[in-house]
């Protein structure tokens, strides 16, 4: 894997073969990383990997005709011989009017802030130390009472290099690193089992939760999960569990992606003026999070990133829009594009969150007669278009203000619109992924059941 600083070498070299083959413009992106990962069952050692990989991905433009190659490759013939391909495919692909680099006016430059991403002492465990947490958690798991079965507990560490150069003067790399721990168990017996898990990853290794209570936590939930009964079909309140309720955020996401708005597939594109939540409700995303998952100081186009109010006062502040889509939009780039080495830019957030509300969950369910809390969707029955949201469900009966037996085998169903304007906060926010949420209750969705 190279160095930051070897990648823009790399990667300004290309840049110069692109300009001598006659490309108009070009830009390349390396991505590299190094993992291990242990995996134990029952007390035993059951998998162990190690994987490396780096690639670089050219994106060569013909005026306004693009294409993009990717190699794994990294010799300068390759590279030299990527480069005549990208251009070859460039100059019989389509006249595009949005495509093109960002304007040089908008590219961010350095020295670019310390996010402090990468933390030698995660590039130093080894596979000894890797598999001594992934037992500790699985044995935390088994553990518990009523545990009958596991499928295993593991652990994985690596680093990562990205890199990103383009023919009108942006240069900037970043490298991070990763640790995650998870476990997986099995309660009960025959068509009665239940399974449940809990993970956690972090960059730094002081921040990783110890892996007992990690385990812990997998084999309570199991336990909890036994015996579940199915609710009768009707409208009723939704309380999605934090496990779970980032996903509305991600629903939000798609539906203010810019090429969505530009392809009119979004349910928002007519609606982004209008408030669509409660005045209270407030989402935030900040690419400047020391340590964070998804933090950067420049975008997959070279574009400064800057902590935006994604929702405030119950209303979307904009859009989140490449340069193609802001193009097409009349818009100026927003800072969120993200990429990979073998296709183009898109939008994306980076660390997201719904601020908290100011009660309890317990407060939040204390009226709810016959509701439900979620702490698992099945399926992906959300319609982009029109915004209807029906998910298969599990998660725990709310029965006169408080949480009563497990629930199986369910369907929740609305529309986001109405789910937006309904959604209430709890204040139990914490941040544990790229989008966090606290338990969000939404009154007045269907329940499918008996």
């Amino acid at each position: 894997m190279l160095t930051p600083d070897a990648a823009l070498e790399r990667l300004d070299h290309i840049l110069s073969l692109a300009k001598r083959a006659g490309a108009t413009a070009a830009d390349a992106i390396y991505a590299a990383e190094a993992s291990t990962g242990i995996g134990v069952r029952m007390g035993a050692l059951e998998d162990v990997g190690r994987s490396e990989s780096g690639e670089i991905g050219i994106r060569l433009f013909d005026g306004r005709k693009s294409a993009q190659v990717s190699t794994s490759d990294l010799s300068a013939a390759a590279m030299a011989q990527a480069v005549e391909q990208a251009l070859a495919m460039a100059r019989v692909a389509p006249d595009d009017p949005y495509a093109g680099l960002a304007d040089p006016a908008l590219l961010a430059t350095g020295p670019f802030a310390d996010l402090d991403l990468y933390d030698p002492a995660v590039d130093a465990l080894g596979a000894d130390q890797l598999r001594a947490l992934a037992l500790a958690a699985e044995d935390s798991a088994r553990a518990i009472p009523g545990i009958v079965n596991s499928e295993g507990g593991s652990a994985g560490a690596g680093s990562s290099v990205t890199a990103l150069a383009t023919s009108t003067g942006f240069r900037g790399g970043q490298r991070g690193s990763s640790i995650s721990v998870s476990a997986v168990v099995v309660a009960g017996t025959g068509a009665a089992m239940q399974r449940d898990y809990e993970w956690h990853q972090v960059r730094h290794l002081a921040d990783l939760e110890a892996a007992a209570d990690i385990g812990r936590r997998a084999g309570e939930r199991t336990v909890a999960r036994l015996n579940p009964v199915k609710l009768p079909t009707g409208a009723m309140p939704v309380l999605f569990d934090p496990r779970v309720s980032s996903g509305l955020l991600g629903h939000l996401l798609g539906a203010i992606n810019g090429a969505a708005i530009a392809r009119g597939t979004s349910f928002l594109k007519d609606r982004l003026g209008e408030q669509l939540f409660d005045s209270a409700i407030r989402i935030e995303d900040n690419p400047h999070l020391l340590r964070g998952s998804r933090s950067r100081a420049f975008d997959g186009e070279g574009l400064a990133t800057a902590p935006r109010t994604i929702v405030a006062d119950g209303r979307v502040t904009g859009m989140l829009a490449d340069v193609a889509a802001a193009r097409q939009l009349g818009m100026a780039p927003t800072g969120h594009a993200s990429r990979g080495v073998s296709g183009p830019p898109g939008a994306s957030a980076s660390n997201l969150w719904l601020a908290a509300g100011s009660v309890s969950p317990a407060e939040l369910m204390a009226d709810v007669k016959l509701g439900i809390w979620v702490t698992e969707l099945i399926g992906m029955g959300v319609n982009g278009l029109t915004g209807d949201y029906s998910r298969g469900a599990g998660g725990f009966v709310i029965r006169n203000g408080v949480l009563a037996e497990p629930v199986a085998e369910v369907t929740i169903a609305g529309n986001l619109l109405a789910m937006f304007r309904a959604m209430v906060p709890a204040n139990d926010l914490l941040f544990r992924h790229a989008i966090n949420a606290p338990t969000v209750r939404v009154d007045g969705m269907t329940v499918a059941g008996e």
